[in-house]
């Protein structure tokens, strides 16, 4: 190890140890005084730890910070230089963390520039944020995240933030992000520690790859040990080809006596997981999977089911059926609208057909472009009246938010729509880095 490199990794270790000792100490010394709310950022200077302890939902202004960062918005995007800014910053400060990130920054840019977007969007709903949040912290234990990383994360945001707005910076702006910022992170360092008793990641042998189409294959895999989770949730995977790198997919079917799990792949782009899961991933592979996340569950209801799904989304609405094939409430029924540019895209048609031959209540609406005058939300619009049903979209993310926009003219409310926004995310994350446009 050279020296440069032997600092930096003492650094790193450093920085580790003066945190958990820290957290140490305050739990020793009065963990039932600890306050519960985030400590005023000082601008300019030094930020403390305390900003990572729980700030629950009902003692977070949400709005009142939404509309600051917004009205500031113009003076700190776009979003793409204040994130380079931020990561410059972050790497000039602290070296060592450039090795806990892939070579290629590009879907991690893309996929921060996503969450900005979710967290700046949904702050008015603290209690769905701090839901989603929790979630990203149990999963990114897999990425060896500890606490001391979120906060040299909000160093380096403050300075991006001073650099992108210059003249126009203000107290308010910087300590709106950074309550943002702080209420995010205290839910993601308590799902962390909430999951401390499972495994931060999970090992599993491909065990079946079939290309479906040049662009398209389907993986089977089966996990070391047993992995937890519920039909139209998604798992994160990442390929020893390529490291540090996660996507997330969903099994396209719920959990299995023999713990086997099997995702649809389709290749988004050159150089990324898609390409190297598709091309490059044989039997006896060995991948990782992260914790599975997502709302795209079963309520226990009888309520009437509407499924829309495109390309790859399929596997969503897959697991969804299966699993409603073995546990439905008496009487309910399920529209399954089911988009792709042809025939020959439609590539689990035998899986499909077995589920409306052995499920009488599944109504199917093939919606294939080639063929069919309107789109799949015009089509979906177009059908009937979904008052009083729950929608279940997933697909592309185009198609999701065309859908969601027609369900929401149609008077459905958004609470009786279910689309992940994490999953969402992270596939639009890595089409924009791969370059590609659904």
């Amino acid at each position: 190890m050279n020296t440069t490199g032997h600092h930096e990794y003492d650094e790193y270790h450093a920085l580790l140890a003066r945190q958990d000792a820290m957290r140490l100490r305050q739990r020793l010394l009065s963990p039932a005084q600890l306050p519960r709310t985030a400590e005023r950022p000082r601008p300019g200077g030094p930020r403390g730890t305390g900003g990572l302890r729980g700030m629950g939902a009902e003692h977070y202004d949400g709005v009142a910070d939404q509309q600051i960062i917004v009205s500031y918005l113009p003076v700190v995007t776009p979003f793409s230089e204040l994130i380079d800014h931020l990561y410059e910053s972050m790497f000039e400060r602290h070296p060592y963390l450039r090795g806990l990130f892939p070579e290629s920054m590009d879907f991690q840019r893309a996929h921060l520039e996503q969450m900005f977007r979710y967290l700046i969007d949904h702050l008015h709903r603290p209690d769905e944020v701090l839901e989603r949040c929790r979630q990203l912290g149990r999963d990114h234990r897999k990425l060896g995240v500890r606490p001391v990383h979120y906060q040299v994360f909000e160093e380096a945001l403050a300075e991006a933030l001073r650099r992108r707005a210059g003249r126009h910076w203000s107290e308010d702006l910087e300590w709106a992000w950074l309550r943002m910022l702080r209420f995010a992170v205290a839910a993601m360092v308590e799902g962390a520690e909430t999951a401390l008793a499972e495994p931060a990641s999970w090992q599993a042998t491909v065990v079946g790859h079939q290309l479906r189409r040049p662009d398209l294959a389907v993986l089977r895999v089966s996990p070391a040990e047993p992995y937890p989770y519920q039909a139209g949730q998604f798992a994160t995977l990442q390929s020893p080809l390529l490291p540090h790198a996660w996507r997330a997919y969903t099994p396209a079917r719920p959990p299995r006596p023999d713990g086997e799990l099997e995702f649809h792949i389709r290749l988004t782009g050159p150089g990324g997981v898609s390409e190297v899961l598709v091309g490059h991933t044989r039997v006896g592979d060995t991948l990782r999977l992260g914790p599975a996340q997502g709302t795209m569950v079963l309520d226990e209801s009888a309520r009437d089911l509407l499924i829309v799904a495109g390309g790859t989304g399929w596997a969503t609405a897959r697991a969804l059926l299966e699993e409603l094939s073995t546990r439905r409430a008496p009487g309910r029924t399920v529209h399954l609208f089911l988009g792709a540019r042809s025939r020959e895209e439609l590539y689990d048609a035998a899986a499909l057909a077995d589920l409306e031959n052995r499920c009488h209540w599944l109504r199917v609406v093939p919606v294939i472009e080639d063929e069919a005058v309107d789109s799949l939300a015009d089509a979906v619009a177009r059908h009937g009246d979904w008052s009083g049903h729950l929608a279940y979209l997933s697909g592309p993310p185009g198609m999701v938010a065309e859908v969601e926009r027609r369900l929401a003219e149609l008077r459905l409310p958004p609470e009786e729509i279910r689309r992940d926004p994490v999953a969402r995310t992270a596939q639009s994350a890595e089409l924009v880095a791969a370059g590609y446009h659904e």
